[in-house]
């Protein structure tokens, strides 16, 4: 499916469709059957019995029929039967429009409060973002830790952007494709939560276009809004350094992320250190 468009009864049926097949029947406790698989993962009249529904609604589900709404009681039955995470429970929800809607626009400019706690967090890198990895305000530590981002037009001031087509970001990170995937499972999952959002959609379309790594992440599907964890960089300056990075999502504008970095190690809090004094 193109991401320019949010299809969201066919995304539902191709993401049911992805799970039920990564399943093995040996996950599930299923008991063997006299006939042999043709196709890996479970059969549809397995998942039925597993969720409590019938193989017909499965089917429909998978063949992406028009005018059906699944219940939140159906989703939560196929998200236990298919061992989705809670991240995965979520996309279902909101691909079958079972979560309430975003009251709120996508943030385009950063709150003052949050801009100036981004300033405030100094001698720490640190950085605003909304949904779609815009970055809306940064302090000079994190300037100097990934780019000067007072250079670069507004289109590409987005930490996505940066990690897949900035000439010198994109090689920054030593397990790139690590960083790529988790930030893909994030877009998935906003993409899902915002179908209005056409400036995400035709975001997420340049990417798959222009990054093959991306476009074939994308195609696998997988649902992971990840907040916290480490990243391991080869800085120009002070070379390889760990960062342990922690998202927080701001009650007042839940449409913002306030990314902080600290050094994950005593080597790397010493050269990051250096670089933030210069």
């Amino acid at each position: 499916m193109t991401p320019r468009t949010v299809d969201k009864t066919q995304e539902l049926a191709a993401f049911l469709r992805s799970r039920r097949e990564r399943l093995d029947p040996r996950d599930v406790q299923l008991p063997a059957r006299g006939r042999a698989r043709r196709t890996p993962g479970l059969r549809r009249e397995e998942v039925a019995e597993l969720a409590g529904i019938s193989v017909d609604y499965v089917v429909r589900l998978e063949q992406g029929r028009s005018g059906l709404r699944p219940s939140a009681n159906i989703l939560d039955a196929l998200s236990r039967a298919l061992r989705l995470t809670s991240d995965e429970r979520a996309y279902v929800h909101d691909l079958a429009r079972r979560r309430p809607p975003r009251a709120e626009e996508p943030a385009a400019t950063a709150s003052p409060p949050l801009a100036q706690l981004v300033t405030e967090l100094s001698p720490l890198p640190a950085m605003l973002m909304n949904h779609r990895y815009d970055i809306l305000a940064w302090n000079g530590e994190m300037s100097r830790l990934l780019v000067d981002f007072g250079t670069l037009p507004p289109s590409q001031r987005n930490a996505m952007w940066l990690c897949l087509l900035h000439p010198r970001v994109r090689d920054r990170y030593v397990d790139r494709e690590r960083v790529v995937r988790e930030g893909i499972a994030h877009l998935r999952a906003a993409w899902a939560a915002h179908p209005e959002d056409r400036a995400l959609s035709d975001r997420i379309a340049e990417f798959a276009t222009h990054d093959e790594d991306f476009a074939r992440l994308w195609a696998e599907q997988d649902i992971k809004v990840n907040g916290r964890g480490t990243k391991t960089m080869r800085h120009p300056e002070i070379g390889v350094i760990s960062v342990r990075f922690e998202v927080l999502v701001p009650l007042e504008d839940s449409d913002q992320r306030l990314a902080i970095f600290r050094a994950a190690d005593d080597a790397s809090r010493t050269a990051l250190g250096r670089l933030c004094t210069r």
